[in-house]
């Protein structure tokens, strides 16, 4: 992560009551476009990630996009829909990966969606994703994202501060964090849209029965392609070094996120599989933490959406398990949409966020 300070712990993550969350100065950059929005750059602490066993940085890039008019109507509030990026990606490539500025100016000029906010927050963690969980090991990514961020756009930004024009959207990993925190956090948000989720059944194996085998029994790798097939985050941005130089790592990362323990040095995290043994205490930690095992506990929460999309490319591998997903709410009488398109994981989603997710969630904020 990119920051003007460096950190160092050597205490053990503890819950913090009180979130302070401030911009780093001279940290806010500007992207224009012809269509009058523009892209801020920006860096917001949060109390919440302080102390993670990684030594990652709590002071996080954020992308804000502000529309057109936001420099000239001074009196006017807006909606806001938080986009979360996927495993090994970052704040700064993900915005023009899904075409912002642009995306939503052609929106709002062609009449497909109104003016809003839309806030990107850096995800990118010592291994290349924090799976927007909560962890000593990582940080408590949860609440950076429905508390600490919230607070402060809401504080700094001219929002509509109230759930009923709060969205919350994601790919990949970010569709998995969309899942997550609607579960947990229907207080926040009013509308959800996932796209493409990634890990919605964690259920490592034995070694040699599947995903969850003998990787988990392998050093730190370069995450190789996009990770489908296994149920792993597809690695979104599969380069070397997505993270200050060190390599992204799907299994690590996951490990951090849903088995941490602070008292395993150096990597404070268990593994499903140990000097080639099988721990079904640790896979258990990760089938609790798959949306497909969660959701029948947060009935209620999921109900109380005024909106929730799903969709997915039929050539995606992880089409099953979004398939899933869609029959469960089904079945447990959780009004949402699902769809298909022509495509993999990623080839056409930036037709898809200017498309389907901006009028989604224009049509479903309150303004």
């Amino acid at each position: 992560m990119k920051s003007t300070w460096q950190y160092k712990y050597a205490i053990a993550f503890g819950v913090v009551a009180a979130v302070a969350v401030w911009v780093i100065p001279g940290a806010a950059q500007d992207k224009a476009s012809a269509g009058g929005g523009k892209v801020e750059k920006i860096l917001v602490h949060g109390r919440s990630l302080e102390g993670n066993l990684e030594g990652d940085s709590p002071d996080r890039d954020v992308a804000v996009y502000l529309p057109p008019s936001y420099s000239k109507e001074r009196n006017r509030r807006y909606p806001v829909v938080y986009l979360l990026h996927g495993y090994g990606r970052t704040a700064d490539d993900w915005y023009p990966f899904i075409g912002l500025p642009g995306s939503m100016d052609r929106n709002i000029a062609a009449g497909t969606a109104k003016e809003m906010i839309l806030v990107i927050p850096d995800a990118n963690t010592l291994y290349g994703g924090s799976m927007y969980s909560s962890s000593p090991t990582n940080g408590d990514w949860e609440t950076y994202v429905t508390h600490d961020l919230v607070s402060y756009v809401d504080s700094h930004y001219r929002t509509i501060a109230n759930r009923n024009s709060r969205g919350l959207g994601g790919h990949s990993m970010g569709g998995y964090g969309v899942w997550r925190l609607a579960m947990r956090y229907p207080d926040v948000y009013s509308a959800v849209y996932g796209l493409s989720a990634c890990c919605l059944m964690n259920n490592p194996r034995p070694p040699g029965e599947g995903r969850g085998g003998q990787a988990k029994a392998k050093g730190p790798a370069q995450a190789k392609g996009d990770g489908q097939g296994k149920g792993q985050p597809p690695a979104d941005a599969v380069r070397p070094g997505a993270h200050g130089g060190h390599p992204v790592n799907v299994a690590y990362g996951e490990a951090a996120a849903w088995s941490p323990n602070p008292m395993n040095p150096p990597l404070f995290f268990d593994q499903p599989v140990k000097d080639g043994q099988f721990q079904p205490d640790v896979a258990a930690k990760w089938v609790a933490n798959s949306p497909l095992a969660m959701l029948d506990q947060y009935v209620p929460n999921m109900k109380k959406y005024s909106a929730i999309a799903m969709d997915i490319g039929l050539q995606d591998s992880l089409l099953e398990s979004n398939k899933q997903l869609d029959e469960a709410m089904t079945r447990l009488g959780i009004p949402h949409t699902f769809e298909t398109y022509e495509g993999n994981h990623n080839n056409h989603l930036e037709d898809r966020i200017e498309g389907k997710v901006l009028p989604f969630f224009s049509k479903h904020l309150k303004p």
